[in-house]
């Protein structure tokens, strides 16, 4: 199935469980679906199973989405106090998409719960309440894990709701990550169980790898006593003075806390020149994605690593936000610089990543399907070295072949009903179903009543919003229909009244922006005419504004 196959069933309205191997698109395409359903005011309940996971979506772990925490089973009287939550009950009336990514890493008895849940919040004895359920994940990755005291993991699709939903399976099989013809052939052998010597050989040569000598590979290993013994070891290896950067969280603790755990940059990054690092995040505007690689060569004047990539790139790594999103709002959000030291890491954390290059260590895998996420991490077979494997790196569970091998069908099935439907009739269905889960003009109302009820001194508050998204004023001043004077003004109102605003990402140059703040202090005032005569007219009142506000921004005036 293309992913044009898997939008258009998604946009019908059916459940889905959406699949397909490493690289296939899955979370491009579940991307998608949730900017059509936002485009068209749907509320979209945005989950996974792990945190790291609902990070890549701005989304929350499906357990503090339901508010079932880390329970296996709920009595009426729990259900209840469940209900009973403002927060929770206000996300079920409003969701009318429910998103779960990572299925893979999800007990089949949580699915149940999750349904028990949604469909008690729902007042609906319907499937999730009645609830669009799309169900993402690949069960060729890694399995639930249980805790001393659990219950026996199972896939999710050995839930009751599994049969009883009506699933159609999405199975994208176009490959958008590996261009290598030997590393597909070599993934494809590991998930088809059909290892033979064509792909042991081919796994011989990576273990005479030779990288280019410009890049440090990431190494893999499948313990964590490994992975951090080599980072602290590394780092320390290198002289000079090493700079410490904290993360930082604004919002309800525990929801911050969430957040931490599962961000893959560390609450506390430990950095020195020459360090080998990875960014953990996507900004394609700064040129890099999660899991690019490259080295601190310098730190600039505010003390932010400049990295240069593998590929030459030369950037400087501020401080980004990772939002846990409901609703349109922002719940909680984290800030620290997207690195994390890259010398090595485990399997398990490389989940949802895409290296350049790297070094894996399989001879310790320990359960089926370790070594498929590990080697499905590269890009190419030349970005690779294996230092060892053993036979479980090999393996797949023998469960999910056969599943596997189902979901095809049952995915080939949902592509020839797709295909029997007239064009003008498959938009027409997409249509009724579209009108079915948009807001009403009541729900609409409510919606916009709330959001003004939120933001009390909306106009400083929508700036202070979009200054959180990073815009410059420029664009600020632009989408709000007013000019940039006006947007200094709110900020100098913000600050004020003592908002923390992170004003770094603003671009002015520092040569100026130190001329400035000299006179400023110079005239031991701070308003705009004696410091503008006293650099004699050489920068404008608008630019004496912007270097006011950004000074006191950073508490220096």
């Amino acid at each position: 199935m293309t992913q044009s196959q898997a939008l258009d069933i998604l946009k019908l309205g059916y459940n889905v469980y959406l699949t397909g191997a490493a690289g296939s698109g899955k979370t491009f395409l579940l991307n998608g679906y949730i900017e059509y359903l936002k485009k068209h005011e749907i509320a979209v309940g945005i989950t996974a199973s792990t945190g790291i996971a609902a990070t890549h979506l701005n989304g929350m772990t499906i357990h503090s989405f339901c508010g079932i925490g880390i329970n296996d089973k709920l009595n009426h009287k729990q259900l209840g106090k469940i209900a009973q939550k403002s927060n929770i009950k206000q996300r079920f009336k409003n969701a009318k998409v429910l998103v779960i990514d990572e299925i893979s890493m999800l007990h089949h008895y949580r699915l149940d719960l999750v349904n028990e849940v949604c469909q008690y919040l729902k007042k609906s004895p319907l499937p999730f309440g009645g609830l669009q359920i799309i169900l993402c994940g690949d069960f060729f990755q890694l399995p639930p894990v249980s805790r001393l005291g659990e219950k026996e993991a199972k896939f999710a699709y050995h839930s009751n709701i599994w049969r009883n939903m009506g699933l159609k399976i999405c199975y994208l099989q176009e490959q958008h990550r590996q261009s290598d013809g030997k590393l597909s052939v070599i993934l494809n052998s590991i998930r088809n169980n059909e290892v033979n010597d064509e792909t042991l050989n081919y796994l011989r040569d990576c273990h005479r790898q030779i990288m280019a000598s410009q890049i440090t590979p990431t190494k893999l290993y499948t313990h964590n006593y490994d992975v951090d013994a080599i980072n602290n070891q590394e780092l320390n290896k290198i002289k000079g003075a090493t700079k410490v950067y904290r993360m930082q969280g604004r919002g309800s603790s525990h929801l911050v806390e969430n957040l931490q755990k599962s961000c893959l940059a560390p609450e506390e990054l430990r950095l020195k020149k020459d360090a080998i690092v990875m960014f953990v995040k996507n900004n394609y505007e700064k040129r890099y994605i999660n899991g690019t690689l490259g080295q601190v060569i310098d730190f600039d004047e505010e003390k932010f690593p400049i990295v240069k990539t593998v590929s030459g790139e030369i950037i400087h790594a501020t401080p980004e936000n990772w939002n846990m999103e409901e609703d349109g709002f922002i719940k909680a959000t984290i800030k620290q610089i997207p690195l994390r030291l890259a010398w090595a890491i485990t399997v398990h954390k490389s989940q949802g990543m895409s290296l350049d290059a790297a070094e894996i260590d399989l001879s310790k895998s320990f359960e089926p399907g370790m070594g498929y996420v590990a080697l499905s991490r590269v890009r190419t077979l030349s970005g690779l070295k294996l230092i060892g494997f053993n036979d479980m790196a090999m393996q797949v569970n023998n469960e999910v072949l056969d599943k596997d091998k189902e979901l095809l069908q049952e995915s080939q099935i949902a592509v020839i009903e797709l295909q029997k439907l007239e064009i003008a009739e498959k938009i027409k269905k997409q249509q009724d179903y579209l009108r079915t889960i948009m807001p009403t003009q009541e729900e609409k109302i409510e919606k916009t009543e709330k959001k003004i009820r939120k933001k009390k001194g909306a106009t400083y508050e929508i700036t202070k919003q979009l200054i959180e998204e990073k815009k410059d004023f420029n664009k600020i001043a632009k989408e709000r229909g007013v000019t940039c004077g006006t947007i200094i003004g709110h900020v100098e109102k913000l600050l004020a009244r003592g908002d923390k605003l992170d004003l770094t990402y603003i671009e002015f140059s520092a040569h100026k922006l130190a001329k400035i703040k000299a006179a400023f202090l110079q005239s031991e005032v701070f308003s705009l005419t004696p410091v503008f005569d006293l650099l004699a007219g050489e920068f404008s009142y608008d630019e004496l504004k912007l270097a006011r506000v950004l000074l006191r921004g950073r508490g220096e005036i």
